[in-house]
C-alpha cells in the first residue's frame, strides 16, 4: 500500500496541526496560558538551578510533564463537552479523571524540585 503523503510532507502538516493545538488551547484554557506563563520563570530557573544536565532535564521534564498532560486534559474535556453539554456521571468521570491526572504531575512537579533543590 503506497502512503499518501511524502514523510517530509507529512511532518509539515503534524507541524500546523500542532500548532492549532496550541493555539487552541492559548485561546480556550485558561490553566493552559497561567501555565505558559510561569514557564517564562520556569524553563530559567532549571537551568540557573540544575547542577548538572540530568538535574536540568529531570526539573525541566517535570514541567513538561504538567503541560502535556494539561494539554491531554483539555482535550478530554473538550471530546465530553463536544458529546453532550448534559450532566452525565461518565461525562463528569472522565473529566475528574483528566484534572485528577494535572494534579498528579503536578504533584510529580513539585517533589522533583524539592528532591533535586534541597539535596
Amino acid at each position: 500500500m503506497k502512503p499518501k503523503h511524502h514523510p517530509l510532507e507529512h511532518l509539515v502538516h503534524a507541524t500546523k496541526w500542532s500548532w492549532q493545538g496550541f493555539k487552541a488551547a492559548w485561546q480556550h484554557e485558561q490553566a493552559f496560558r497561567i501555565e505558559i506563563f510561569a514557564s517564562l520563570f520556569i524553563i530559567p530557573l532549571a537551568f540557573y538551578l540544575g547542577e548538572s544536565s540530568i538535574e536540568r532535564v529531570l526539573l525541566l521534564g517535570a514541567w513538561m510533564l504538567v503541560l502535556i498532560v494539561e494539554l491531554l486534559n483539555s482535550a478530554i474535556e473538550a471530546t465530553v463537552d463536544r458529546i453532550s453539554t448534559e450532566h452525565h456521571e461518565l461525562s463528569g468521570r472522565a473529566k475528574d479523571l483528566g484534572s485528577a491526572a494535572v494534579f498528579l504531575c503536578n504533584i510529580t512537579f513539585i517533589g522533583t524540585w524539592l528532591l533535586i533543590l534541597l539535596n
